[in-house]
């Protein structure tokens, strides 16, 4: 029998609706004005490409762009991006799924903006070994990113660290100069990003590029949908079986609405920490991943702040004779809770027999005592500290 035609693809409005119809989202009037807004853009951007013509190698692009990237304006056009702000757990995510997988622009991209710059700090330096004595790697980059992408989707914009904030004004304004696309969502209005951070003032003239070629939409939706999730989630799944492990699969599909998550990593004082899957600031990585590395304080205190849960899974038994391993959960711990970071687990036993004899056993009592409260819907309640 042949098989029926795909529904047209009505953009992401019809999309949003559908999915409230089906029940699978509660009708959220600040939801559906941002799709509404998200709606008029993917009209605009029907098969966009500013040089739909050019392959993605680095050679037509170099002939195309000969000048710095500063003195480039946006092609005539091009249409403004949309920056989408708001409280976590809104929908921004969610909205911007939406919006990238109905969009019909051939060369599209969405990745997260903390992986972004892992990727653009990673690609820099391998252009500098390849051009010694060459001082400007940003026009390269650029051109590298566009040929890929003309339509950038940026989930969680943040700025945090000082190496980014000094190449970002100069690499988005060679991205749109050269007609890219950037839809973002973020917690943080643009007018607030990297503040009280030491050379912010240099930083300033990114703020207004951005607000000059991405409308701002705020999300102000009065429901922390994240927190239902998480709320009405079992977080500690034991002993370790199969049982447990399909609780930790279908919890980590219902915070993310994705079975798998993509691997990535955090950088942290010059050394990867890297994360078996991550999505929607959702990270799953195995015990031994985590805790049977010689990782420290400053890695477990990266993982809590980037993520605002994380699924565990495999946590064993725990005494001196893997005390090492120990150690590290218990300073893991204290970082998410300290942070206010979600936490759902597979273990052998509850919290309170993890740990149960020999040396450091007392120790580990005010771990367990974490971990229970962890559990407690006042704790999973809580917002998130990044």
């Amino acid at each position: 029998m042949d098989s029926l035609p795909p529904p047209p693809n009505q953009g992401p409005l019809a999309a949003y609706r559908a999915r409230v119809a089906e029940g699978a989202l509660h009708a959220d009037p600040a939801q559906a004005h941002a799709a509404e807004t998200l709606q008029n853009l993917w009209r605009i951007l029907q098969h966009y490409d500013p040089l739909p013509s050019a392959p993605t190698t680095r050679g037509l692009f170099g002939r195309l762009f000969k000048r710095g990237s500063g003195d480039l304006a946006a092609p005539a056009g091009t249409p403004e991006g949309l920056y989408l702000v708001g409280a976590v757990g809104r929908g921004k995510s969610m909205l911007m799924d939406l919006f990238f997988d109905t969009a019909e622009v051939r060369r599209k991209r969405r990745i997260h903006f903390h992986a972004f710059m892992q990727e653009a700090h990673q690609r820099i330096h391998r252009w500098k070994q390849a051009h010694p004595g060459a001082d400007d790697p940003i026009p390269p980059l650029a051109d590298a990113i566009a040929g890929e992408a003309a339509l950038l989707c940026f989930d969680e914009f943040q700025v945090h660290d000082i190496t980014d904030a000094m190449i970002l004004g100069r690499l988005f304004e060679a991205l749109f100069a050269r007609g890219v696309v950037v839809v973002a969502t973020s917690n943080t209005a643009p007018q607030d990003l990297f503040e009280g951070k030491p050379g912010r003032d240099a930083f300033l003239p990114f703020i207004a590029l951005i607000q000059s070629r991405v409308e701002v939409l705020h999300l102000e939706s009065a429901q922390d949908y994240r927190r239902e999730r998480i709320r009405g989630l079992p977080t500690w799944h034991h002993p370790l079986d199969g049982r447990a492990e399909r609780a930790l699969d279908s919890a980590f599909l219902e915070l993310t609405g994705a079975a798998r998550g993509a691997p990535t990593s955090l950088q942290v004082l010059g050394h990867p920490v890297p994360i078996a899957e991550a999505a929607r600031g959702v990270a799953r990585l195995e015990f031994n991943e985590i805790c049977g590395r010689a990782l420290g304080p400053a890695d477990y205190l990266a993982l809590a702040t980037h993520f605002h849960t994380v699924v565990l899974d495999g946590i064993p038994r725990l005494g001196p004779e893997n005390f090492d391993k120990a150690r590290r959960f218990i300073t893991l711990v204290d970082a998410l809770y300290e942070h206010r970071c979600k936490l759902v687990a597979s273990a052998e036993a509850g919290p309170d027999e993890l740990y149960e004899r020999g040396e450091n056993a007392a120790m580990f009592e005010r771990t367990a005592s974490r971990l229970m409260e962890m559990q407690s819907h006042e704790y999973l309640a809580l917002p998130h500290l990044p």
